[in-house]
């Protein structure tokens, strides 16, 4: 006789205890954004030969200290941001295009894209607007009915 699905002894483990498969039961992160300056300047001494930051590297790394993530970073995370910063520099100035993915890459890593903050869990608040379920308070189908 073969065996059928669904055929075998209960499951031993807790209902309470289950998960179904696939159910993601990470909770999301609130990032308050407050338009503050996190981290430090590009550091001069890092490009050879008295070279300048690139315009576009320059805006980029301003981006990333004013971006609500960055309110979150350590040490470790400007480092490796800095190291990106050195390929974005290098891909606008040389035109080493060949960099685009691996920045797009550790871009990700950091919530670059509102794809990329879902993929993290994170959600930007800004102080200034409401939470989008208070701001967008519907009519109540039955708001004109009273109870007597």
């Amino acid at each position: 006789m073969t065996a059928v699905a669904g055929r075998g002894p209960a499951p031993t483990k807790d209902r309470s205890q289950r998960v179904r498969p696939g159910r993601d039961v990470r909770a999301t992160q609130n990032i308050d954004t407050d338009g503050e300056l996190c981290g430090s300047p590009l550091p001069d001494d890092v490009l050879p030969g008295g070279e300048e930051w690139h315009p576009r590297t320059q805006g980029w790394w301003e981006t990333w200290r004013r971006s609500a993530q960055a309110r979150t970073f350590i040490a470790t995370d400007w480092d490796f941001l800095l190291d990106t910063a050195l390929m974005h520099h290098t891909m606008w100035l040389r035109g080493r295009w060949e960099f685009a993915s691996e920045l797009r890459l550790r871009a990700a890593k950091f919530g670059a894209t509102p794809e990329d903050r879902m993929r993290l869990r994170l959600k930007v608040m800004d102080e200034d607007k409401p939470p989008a379920a208070a701001a967008e308070e519907k009519p109540s189908r039955y708001g004109h009915l009273r109870s007597a």
